[in-house]
């Protein structure tokens, strides 16, 4: 059996202005307060001697090649975005940074926000614009349908309300 995977389908290049702020916030901790930290420790930890047996020297080593790691996707990831800082023209239909609520076939309704896929949050709402609710919500108005196709089944969605707001 091989390992292979076809490639995934790279993902939207859109944030909401505090998406970046949060994203570049986490990447001037880690920068400046998480590295030099953990520099530290492992400093210390090598001032110790034999470094082959010792856990918090293998440990630091293991953290910071994590931090950097982290540090590479945050810079390289926040080179390429593109703020969406303000609504669209039409704001009657559904966009990039619109909360839409919805109602499903049962009268339940959930409102949720497109925002970029570094930014999703199912706590808050936040549904990644690459999602299949996102995709089938684009361009619609209110009182239109959007179907979408879940493990359980299609369900169908009716859009009855869409605001944005301003940051």
């Amino acid at each position: 059996m091989s390992r292979w995977r076809p490639p995934s389908t790279p993902a939207s290049k859109y944030i909401t202005p505090q998406g970046y702020r949060a994203m570049n916030e986490e990447l001037q901790h880690l920068w400046k307060v998480k590295r030099p930290e953990v520099t530290r420790s492992v400093q210390e930890a090598a001032a110790q001697g034999d470094r082959s047996e010792n856990a918090e020297y293998i440990y630091g080593k293991k953290m910071l090649r994590e931090i950097d790691s982290r540090i590479r996707f945050l810079s390289k990831r926040l080179d390429d975005m593109n703020v969406v800082d303000r609504p669209p023209a039409d704001q009657s239909r559904v966009f990039f940074g619109a909360w839409v609520t919805l109602e499903d076939e049962d009268g339940v309704q959930s409102t949720f926000r497109l925002v970029g896929p570094d930014e999703t949050d199912g706590k808050l709402g936040y549904i990644s614009i690459d999602s299949p609710l996102a995709r089938a919500l684009l361009k619609k108005q209110v009182d239109d349908e959007a179907e979408v196709d879940t493990p359980s089944g299609a369900k169908l969605w009716y859009i009855s309300g869409i605001r944005y707001q301003q940051d």
